[in-house]
């Protein structure tokens, strides 16, 4: 990652690459302690140190805390704030007011320093350092009415102000005085730090992210989402997981007279159920949804429901009661998605949902065009527990899944109920089994299936989900 961007990871948020970033922000504020201050006599050379960091010393202007070093810092016109930071001396304030006894000390030595020309801009930060307040300022202006406990700080400063502070401080400034950018980086803290002390500067998992431009002092500030892990149970048929846009505006939904202007193409899904009364609580503008897998949308889940992940944008509230959001959510719409074991959780929690393979149970039913025995059905559709499925991608999903044939296996059948014409079984099976195809074949795509042993054409009725076997 270059120092002059700051890019966003899409896919996920890995905290240690922006801690790792040449921004040289989450470092903690130094504290400075009074009565420590290095030898200042005139004698700092031994007379055999002929060298600084590999190159010969200009006795007429040796690097600092030599006093003709800072003599020398002085007339080349740095700022108050800078002559402290490579000055390489201890004094009871930091800073301006720091740099300040430094050259007070200065000119107590040499009164000539004191009829030195000044540039208009410090050669070092070209005076960034009186912009601190300015910049501080905006960053709570921005994050007006946002509750946050952590920050992490970016800094963009132009490269060519960074090779030129470099290498005058190289040649000039005491060893181990700090760049620029970490400097800068280490005021904006200090000062934010005195306006609300209760934050902590963070190198992973902020809660806000800030980043200044120090060429435009423009800030950007980015709330980070928080994450709430559960079950749901849906209870209710017809209904999709996540929103599902509009085929004839494709989601677009302004003037579309098939989704009357919603861009939906379900007014209801399980994310928005869930998510709205999440989203008005934090006081949010989005939720983005995550389950372990999804189920059809003509199919209920229940049992202890379904694991997912709600990941709320741009809260400005980051913590309640999950107790109480519980209630709020399985108020809702209690006839048709309710939660459970909700708790916070960290974006890592996704992936991990995502990519579980559980087992699940399953109950089908479905119906025949011709009888037949009903023993001769029961210990027919009991002979598929524990074989070996091999299932081609179903043609209703062949748009949106790789054609290839997949084998799951049928770990227990039961319950098998004969009505007449209509039958019903329970099954378990591993993750990624098309239980309907299970039933009808899709045509021959799996094999073997009910259809092929019992010998009459089926046709599924409904299907739900009982248990996910996860956690």
């Amino acid at each position: 990652m270059s120092e002059d961007t700051l890019e966003e990871n899409s896919d996920g948020d890995d905290w240690h690459l922006y801690a790792s970033a040449d921004y040289g922000a989450a470092e903690s504020v130094e504290n400075t302690e009074p009565g420590k201050e290095e030898d200042s006599n005139d004698d700092w050379f031994d007379g055999d140190d002929f060298y600084n960091q590999g190159e010969s010393i200009d006795w007429e202007a040796p690097p600092c805390p030599a006093p003709l070093g800072i003599a020398h810092v002085i007339k080349i016109g740095v700022c108050d704030h800078c002559l402290h930071r490579i000055g390489g001396r201890r004094t009871q304030s930091s800073g301006f007011e720091g740099g300040a006894l430094l050259r007070k000390e200065a000119f107590s030595r040499d009164s000539s320093l004191s009829e030195s020309d000044i540039p208009e801009l410090c050669p070092l930060c070209e005076n960034l350092f009186d912009d601190v307040g300015n910049i501080t300022e905006r960053i709570i202006e921005t994050l007006e009415g946002t509750k946050f406990r952590s920050m992490q700080l970016g800094i963009h400063i132009p490269k060519d102000l960074l090779q030129s502070e470099d290498a005058i401080r190289t040649k000039h400034g005491a060893r181990g005085s700090k760049p620029l950018k970490t400097s800068f980086a280490t005021a904006i803290q200090a000062e934010m730090l005195r306006k609300i002390p209760d934050i902590a500067f963070v190198k992973e998992y902020p809660d806000v992210m800030v980043t200044v431009d120090a060429l435009t002092l423009r800030v950007d500030t980015d709330v980070r989402p928080v994450f709430i892990y559960g079950r749901y149970e849906k209870l209710a048929r017809g209904i999709p997981q996540t929103r599902w846009p509009c085929r004839s505006c494709r989601g677009r939904g302004e003037g579309c007279e098939s989704c009357e202007g919603t861009g939906l193409q379900y007014r209801e899904s399980v994310q928005d159920i869930i998510g709205e009364p999440v989203k008005i609580s934090l006081d949010a503008s989005d939720s983005s949804f995550h389950g372990m897998g999804r189920e059809d949308i003509d199919v209920r889940c229940l049992g202890s429901g379904r694991p997912f992940v709600l990941e709320i944008k741009n809260p400005k509230i980051r913590d309640t009661d999950l107790i109480l959001l519980e209630s709020k959510i399985n108020s809702n719409c209690p006839k048709k998605v309710k939660v459970n074991s909700l708790r916070w959780c960290h974006k890592k929690e996704v992936s991990r949902v995502k990519e579980t393979r559980s087992e699940k149970s399953y109950t089908i039913r479905f119906k025949i065009e011709e009888p037949a025995p009903r023993e001769q059905i029961i210990d027919a559709i009991n002979g598929l527990s524990g074989v070996t499925l091999e299932q081609e991608t179903p043609k209703r999903v062949s748009h949106r899944r790789a054609a290839k044939t997949r084998k799951r296996k049928i770990v227990s059948i039961s319950n098998v109920v004969v009505e007449e014409q209509e039958i019903q079984f329970s099954l378990r099976c591993e993750a990624g089994t098309y239980v309907k195809e299970l039933v009808h074949s899709d045509e021959g795509r799996t094999v073997p299936s009910v259809m092929s042993v019992i010998g009459r054409e089926c046709e599924v009725l409904w299907l739900d989900v009982e248990e996910i076997h996860a956690d």
